[in-house]
This record gives C-alpha cells, structure tokens and sequence, in this order.
C-alpha cells in the first residue's frame, strides 16, 4: 500500500476517534484526547505530504461514499505541499490546544468545539487530495461549515461573535456558490467531472467560457484566501474565534485559496492569457498593502494579526499571478521560480503566523485583553511567550534572519529578471510590484514593532496585565513546535528545493528553478545564490562587535553612578507612554486618503454659560475604508428591501391567493410561449 494512502487513512481514522472522544469523555480528560487524536491525524498529514513531495502519488476511487459521482481522491506533489503544511500546523497547534481548552467546559473546552477541531483539521488534509468536482466541493463545505461554528464557540460570552459569524458564513457561502458555479461549468462543458476529465477537456472551451470559468473559481477561491475586496471576515472572524482555531484558519485554510487559484488556472485549465494573471497579480498588490495599512491602525492585536494574513497572502497571489504572466509570455523558468517563490512564501507564512496567533492566545489567556492599549509589561510576566512572539515577528517582518526573508527574496528575484521580459504589461507591473513588496515589508517592520513595543515591553496599562502569568507546558509545547519550524526554514530553505520544483511541475510549470544547495538556495535560472547560514553568521558577529567593542572601551574610563535629573517631573508613568494608536498616527497622517479616518469632537458645556466647557470628548477611528464603501451600502439596500417587502405580506390570505393565481397564470404563459 501506498504510504500516502496508509497515513492519509491514519489521519481519518484519528480525525474521527478524536471527534468521539471530544463529544463523548468528560471535561477533564476531553481536551487531552481530543487534542492527542489531532495532533496524530496532522502528522500523519506531515507523513503524507512528505512522501508526495519526494516523488510518490497516490489515487483512489471509492464509488460507495457519494451517490452517482462517488468519491476520488488523488495526492501529486503539489496537493502533497499543501496537506504537509496543514499537517505540521494541525500538530503543532493541537498540542496547543490542550492547554488552551482545559481551563472550563465552555467556549473552546466545550464538548462542541472538541468534537468539531479534529473534523475541521481532517478536511484540512483532504481539501487539496480531492480528485473531482463533487468531492472537492463536499470537502471544501465540510471545510466551511466546521470552521463557521467554530468561529461561533464563545458566543455565549462575547456579543461580537454572532456578528462575526454571521459575517463569515455569508462570504464564505457566496464565495462557495462562486466556486460551485465555475466548476460545474466547467464540467458540463468539459464532459465530465473528475479532474482527469477537465484536463482532457479544457482545450475544448472556447476562450470565452475559459475566462468565465477562471473569473468565477478565482472570485470564489480568493474570498477564502481573504483577499481585497472579498477579505471583510476574515479581520472579523480571525479576533472572534479562540486562538488555536484562529491559528488553524490564518496558517492553514486561507491556504487553499491560493491551492485553488494554482489548481484550476494551471493544472486544469492549463494556463491562460495574460489579463488572468494580471488581475490576480492587481489583487494581491491590492491587499498586500491595504492588509498591512489596516493592520498598522489596528489596537486589536489578534485583528491585527488577522490584516497581516491579508498581507502574505496578497504576497502569494502576487507570485501566482506573475508565474501565469510569465508562463504566458514564454518565459516557463521565470514562471516556475515565481510560482516556488510563492509557495515557499505561503509555507513561511504559514509557520510564523501559527506562531503568531499562538503567542496572542497566550496572552489573551493570561490577561483576557486583545486590545494593545491595556497591555504592556508582559516580557517580564511572560518571557517564553515574548521570546517567541518576537521569533514569529521577526519572520513576518521579512528581515534575516527570519524565515519570511528568503520566501521575498525569491519574488523579488523573479520580479526584478522578469524586467527582462518584453511588454508593455511587464514594464510598467513589474516595478510597482516590487514597490508593493518593499513597501509592504517596511510597513510590517512598523506593525510589528508597535506590537511588541506596546504589548511586551512598554509598562503595564491595566491590572489584568499586572497579573499576567506564563503560558502553561502544552501551550508553550506547541508554541515550540512552531518556532522550531520556524528556524529551520529560516536556516535551511533549500531542504525545500526538489519539493517545490515537483509541485511546480505538478501545476504544470516544468522547471527546477530552486536547488538544494546545502543550507543556502541556488536559482540557476537567474544565476542568483543565497546562503542564510551565513548572513545569520554576518548578523551575529555585527551584533557581538556592536556590544563588545563599546563594552571594552568604558572599561578604561572610570564611570561614576548618579540619578538621572527628571526635571523635577517625578518617574514617567504608563500614560506617558507611546499607545498603540499613538504610534501608528505618524502612518496615518501619511496614508490620510487610503484610510479616510473618522474623528468626532464632543463638547459639554456647563450649566452656567456656553462660554464655559465642562468636558471635551475627542475619538478618532480607522474604519475599514472597502467595508464601508463597498458592503454598507450594499447591506443598507438590502435593509431597505426588506422593510419595504414587508408590506407584501400584510396577512391577508386573499392576497397571498391572489399571488398563488398570478403565479401559476404567468408560469402557464411563459411554458406555452417557450413550447
């Protein structure tokens, strides 16, 4: 038997015992089995995406499970990559889960939400192994429907969950009837429905049905991955959710948004002309920066991390959309080193945004605060914590040695060659895609800079963070977890190499752009080569002279030991601090237009005279400018339609049998008409 068949099965298996033991075993031992089950279903995951990515494949076809169609499922390297990544997230996150589910028996320790984690990370495995259109559309609504009422857990305790979930399960459902849409297209055009059909098929469309088909999966596919302007729930879902499902949703779902746009434009499709690609790229320039601008505003700090996810994966759909430009243009191994570039950048993201999501549950668990604002002094309350939120930060920041840095050196290695390509397109994208990426990288230094100043090292704001206390075993176990995975793809990306270029070729995108080179990345299709051991070497020496050397000259000088003068202003006291929201007002100024914020001034007056002011109440805010310009007036309409429909149902029953008649006579026309 096939390996990947034996640990995909192994995954199932522990995916459902997990799901017994969580709705069936009392509180106290519910979150230790049910957390044991997952994180032996995500290895497994590991086990089988490892084994496509060094070459295996694996197919099934089970006409028992789903009437008429049956169920097929089919693993090459490219699925491989995806189901390794959410299998290492699953693990890690799940031994998370133990700890952070065992402190009561409602919200995330309820027997719901214990039930529901292992079916929820088990259709993370399977979503990128499903091998025809009904399978994949099953998968992909079991995917929804688990992650939607896990967003719900703590609804009983937080009235903004309802209206997150209300939120996310409209977005992710038309996003669903997008998909659905596309693909049933596709196969009825095409002749069939599993993938090998649409293969055979797609060059039969005409380029009209083709774009229709991409149009309609890329709408509904880029809506999961949270891109602008369809990414309104994820920055309400993500704070809402407990914090181990929200490190599943940002690390591991809005992957498969990014696995659908790569699956259906260039496996199945086979690829397209430009104005495809050049419209996923737009998309992801778009929410690169709006991501990371809104998450600057944020106070919120899991918001915050939940815009960054906008960020990366708007750095993905940037590399997929220049692989389809290049491969369009002629130029396969400039389109393979993007598309590598893109998922490796995808895989990082995904390591340090679990960490990420991980760290802030922490901190939420010890202090129950999201906001920044009332945070601080948690370094010295929470060290380990602190330590690995800044390990994460680092990585999310691009800067080496993090791990996000060499995934965006790689894009912009093929967006800089790929100058070379002859167009107009390609002339005037190209560079405002690299001021994309360097623009968005300078802005995530600043987010992240004001989150772990504020939040870790700044004084305490409130009582909650005075008596912040360390995150237990299993939490910081799984927080390790993460960060060791971290590292290593920050030392030894090129161990990722040969797996990539095989899901590149699984795409269709035939190349070996990036080559295992020891611990250092060799692209011999731009002659380039990156060696992060050493420039980790580099940093640590410049790091040790610039504190040596100082160190070393004062000891010859005689130092003398005085209080420092204040100026008679006495200690500086947590208000005299940099908030959060004071700290990203300098960017605000700056990007006034993009963020268009809203302020209003308050004044009381005393009883005695106009002329006298009792009080003076200024607030400022960033709404989210496409919420507001986009769905609000799309949500007042439908308010609007609704009251008005109202008066259409008066509880009269001659009315409403006098719109049964009309209804049958316009129907009986319309037949005899088309007849």
């Amino acid at each position: 038997m096939s390996p990947i068949g034996a640990a995909l099965g192994a995954a199932s298996a522990a995916a459902g015992a997990g799901a017994l033991a969580g709705l069936l075993l009392p509180l106290r031992v519910r979150p230790l089995a049910a957390g044991a089950c997952t994180t032996a279903a995500g290895a497994a995951g590991v086990v089988a995406g490892v084994a496509a990515l060094g070459g295996d494949s694996w197919s099934v076809r089970l006409p028992g499970l789903l009437p008429l169609a049956g169920t097929h499922l089919a693993v090459d390297a490219l699925s491989g990559l995806f189901i390794a990544v959410a299998g290492a997230v699953v693990a890690a996150v799940a031994v998370y889960g133990i700890g952070y589910s065992g402190h009561g028996a409602t919200g995330a320790g309820s027997r719901g939400v214990q039930a529901l984690l292992p079916l929820f990370a088990w259709s993370l495995l399977l979503v990128p192994a499903a091998a025809s259109v009904s399978t994949f559309l099953l998968l992909w609504e079991l995917m929804a429907l688990t992650s939607l009422l896990l967003v719900l857990a703590e609804h009983r305790l937080r009235a903004e969950v309802r209206g997150a979930g209300v939120w996310y399960a409209v977005m992710t459902h038309l996003g669903m009837v997008s998909v659905l849409a596309g693909l049933a297209w596709f196969a009825a055009d095409a002749g069939g429905e599993t993938f090998a059909a649409l293969r055979a098929g797609a060059d039969q469309l005409s380029p009209g049905v083709r774009g229709a088909v991409f149009v309609l999966v890329t709408a509904g596919f880029a809506s999961k991955a949270g891109a602008v302007p369809l990414h309104a729930w994820l920055p309400r879902a993500h704070p809402e959710a407990p914090s181990h499902v929200s490190a599943l949703m940002s690390a591991a779902m809005v992957n498969l948004g990014c696995y659908g746009i790569v699956r259906t434009g260039f496996d199945l499709l086979g690829g397209g002309p430009s104005w495809w690609w050049l419209a996923v790229l737009a998309t992801g320039a778009l929410s690169a920066v709006y991501g990371i601008l809104q998450a600057a505003m944020s106070s919120d700090l899991k918001r915050l991390l939940a815009y960054s996810t906008t960020e990366n994966m708007g750095l993905v759909l940037v590399g997929i959309g220049a692989a389809g430009l290049f491969a369009d243009r002629g130029r396969p191994e400039l389109a393979a080193l993007a598309l590598a570039a893109a998922l490796l950048h995808l895989v990082n993201h995904s390591a340090f945004k679990a960490l990420l999501f991980c760290a802030a549950g922490s901190v939420v668990h010890a202090t129950g605060e999201r906001d920044l604002d009332r945070l601080g002094g948690l370094r010295a309350k929470m060290p380990a914590t602190a330590g690995l939120f800044a390990l994460a930060a680092l990585g999310a920041v691009a800067l080496p040695p993090g791990n996000g840095f060499i995934s965006e050196w790689l894009l912009l290695q093929s967006l800089i060659h790929g100058l070379q390509v002859p167009g107009v397109a390609t002339a005037v994208v190209l560079p405002l895609a690299v001021a994309v990426i360097a623009l968005s990288a300078g802005l995530a230094a600043a987010v992240f800079v004001k989150a772990l100043g504020v939040g870790f090292f700044a004084r305490p704001r409130s009582e909650e963070a005075r008596r912040a206390r360390e995150a237990g075993p299993f939490m910081l176990a799984g927080m390790g977890l993460l960060a060791a995975c971290c590292v290593a793809l920050a030392v030894a990306p090129g161990a990722l190499g040969s797996g990539l270029d095989r899901a590149g070729t699984a795409a269709g995108l035939a190349g070996a752009p990036v080559l295992d080179d020891g611990t250092g990345v060799r692209l011999d299709a731009v002659s380039a080569k990156l060696v992060p051991v050493w420039v980790l070497a580099a940093l640590t020496v410049a790091l040790l002279a610039a504190v040596g050397v100082p160190r070393l000259l004062r000891r010859r000088r005689r130092r003398l030991r005085a209080r420092l003068w204040d100026c008679g202003g006495g200690a500086p006291t947590p208000r005299m601090a940099y908030t959060a929201t004071s700290f990203a007002e300098p960017l605000q100024r700056v990007f006034d237009d993009v963020l268009a914020p809203e302020q209003d001034v308050d004044v009381t007056h005393t009883r005695e005279s106009v002329y006298l002011v009792e009080r003076v109440r200024f607030q400022r805010r960033v709404p989210d400018r496409v919420e507001h310009r986009l769905y609000r007036p799309v949500l007042d309409w439908a308010e609007r339609a609704g009251e008005a429909a109202r008066r259409l149902a008066p509880g009269s029953v001659h009315r409403y049998l006098g719109y049964g008649f009309f209804g049958l006579v316009a129907l009986l026309l319309v037949l005899a008409v088309g007849w």
